[in-house]
């Protein structure tokens, strides 16, 4: 009946109708067309092709790759890549703009490594012999893993900011313990404000020593060369103490009041975690990187006539960086064989950024490299004598830390505008972990350290 009716109505006026029709089908027709244009489009958006050639594109979410060594070294080095790459190559883009009398044209500039660029069919230069590498082309086309450790590791001058040149601070961040856990050391090599006089900064070396719950501390200051500073760190020279990477080992050399010593960190290989940055107003930066998540540590500490020997000993490195003034952080990192876990959540002040915006990490290492990344985390350290770390997301992961040893001391720089210094807690002892990450199941226990801050309360501090 209804289809009746609906019949007689058009055939009531049947030109209305036809164009009616027409125009339905046209419009169809024209969607149809769009949606296909579209799905070209963005299939060719996303063509290798159309960025130099080969088969796959590594692109970052937010602009460019940070550590492009790092990512080419994981990638040559993993069993499951290894084999199947036969080349690859780095392409930076960027705008350039040509002045010429009355007028600015910009122009899109791209650069990248001829030799490489050839080996993936980039068209663009396939026909420009003279385009050839550069000498220092070599190292992108295979980095050594002293070099992509160097560049991970390297400094970073004082940014512009209105934030106070005096809050800044950059450290490398040493720790190790002997295998049955009786000593562990806690080392920074930290180098801060500027000095007096242009071109200086200030520095200085902490060394934290536990042996069987009783801690020492050592320490000694100087001022450095700033330029030297950032052209050669991570090495450093800083009142007779000495760090120099050599290769994939971080060589340590302390002579400060009542110890000296050597020590060595050979950094595992596949084990870094690339550098992260976080910006918040006025130019406010605080900057992390994991150099070696985890390692061998060796040598040996004399302090007056007893000798103390790290022989085959669990290590650990990190680099941090930015301005301190009012910013506080929780921290901790455990590794068990294969596996090497780190997270980690800073609170900056009030006034450069939302602290509700800035979420925690998680990271788990594995022999080949990243096994899975977090930023779903909980970090529970309110309870005295514990630490309870969730992340899920990606990964399911629980780690709980029974606290053992605490090193607490007080941090001016992390002193909030009226109030008091906060203390600065350093922990040790048992993580347990459990979970599944990259569809692995991770149950063990593992000697691990932390690190978070507390109001002062009455208490030994070092």
């Amino acid at each position: 009946m209804m289809l009746r009716v609906a019949w007689r109505s058009l055939m009531t006026r049947p030109i209305r109708a036809a164009v009616l029709a027409a125009g339905f089908g046209f419009g169809i027709a024209v969607m149809v067309a769009l949606l296909g244009v579209g799905q070209v489009i963005l299939e060719q958006a996303h063509a290798p092709a159309l960025v130099g050639g080969g088969d796959l594109v590594v692109s970052g979410p937010f602009g460019p790759v940070s550590s492009a060594r790092l990512v080419i070294s994981t990638i040559q080095h993993a069993p499951e890549t290894a084999a199947r790459i036969s080349a690859i190559s780095v392409t930076r883009r960027a705008r350039l703009y040509l002045i010429t009398p009355g007028k600015a044209l910009q122009i899109t500039a791209t650069g990248g490594v001829p030799s490489l660029e050839r080996t993936i069919g980039d068209p663009e230069i396939a026909a420009v012999p003279a385009w050839t590498d550069a000498p220092d082309d070599k190292r992108w086309a295979r980095p050594e893993s002293g070099e992509v450790l160097r560049a991970l590791d390297r400094f970073h001058p004082i940014p512009e900011s209105r934030t106070s040149p005096s809050s800044w601070a950059e450290w490398l961040y040493f720790n190790g313990r002997t295998r049955d856990g009786h000593a562990r050391l806690y080392l920074t090599f930290f180098v801060g404000a500027p000095g007096d006089a242009p071109g200086t900064r200030q520095a200085g070396v902490r060394l934290q020593l536990e042996r069987d719950g009783r801690f020492t501390t050592y320490s000694a200051s100087s001022i450095v060369d700033e330029a030297a500073v950032l052209a050669h760190g991570p090495d450093l020279d800083i009142g007779g103490n000495r760090v120099r990477l050599e290769g994939s080992t971080y060589r340590i050399v302390l002579a400060l009041p009542g110890l000296a010593g050597q020590i060595a960190l050979d950094a595992a290989a596949q084990r870094s975690m690339p550098p992260a940055t976080i910006r918040g107003a006025g130019g406010w930066v605080s900057g992390y990187v994991v150099p070696a998540l985890s390692g061998i540590m060796s040598g040996d500490l004399r302090i007056g006539g007893e000798q103390l020997t790290f022989d085959n000993a669990v290590g650990y490195h990190d680099h941090n960086w930015g301005f301190w003034e009012g910013v506080r952080w929780q921290w901790g990192q455990v590794a068990h064989e294969d596996v090497s876990i780190v997270y980690g959540r800073v609170f900056p002040p009030a006034d450069v950024a939302d602290i509700a915006r800035i979420p925690g990490f998680l990271a788990v290492l594995g022999p080949d490299g990243l096994l899975g990344y977090s930023t779903n985390v909980t970090i529970d350290d309110t309870a005295e004598g514990r630490v309870d770390v969730r992340a899920t997301r990606g990964l399911d992961l629980r780690l709980t830390l029974a606290v053992e040893e605490t090193v607490r001391s007080t941090m001016g720089l992390t002193r909030l505008a009226g109030s008091q210094p906060l203390n600065f807690l350093q922990l040790g002892g048992i993580f347990q972990v459990k979970g599944t990450v990259g569809g692995r199941e991770l149950g063990f226990s593992a000697r691990g350290s932390a690190e978070t801050f507390r109001p002062q309360s009455p208490g030994p501090t070092e």
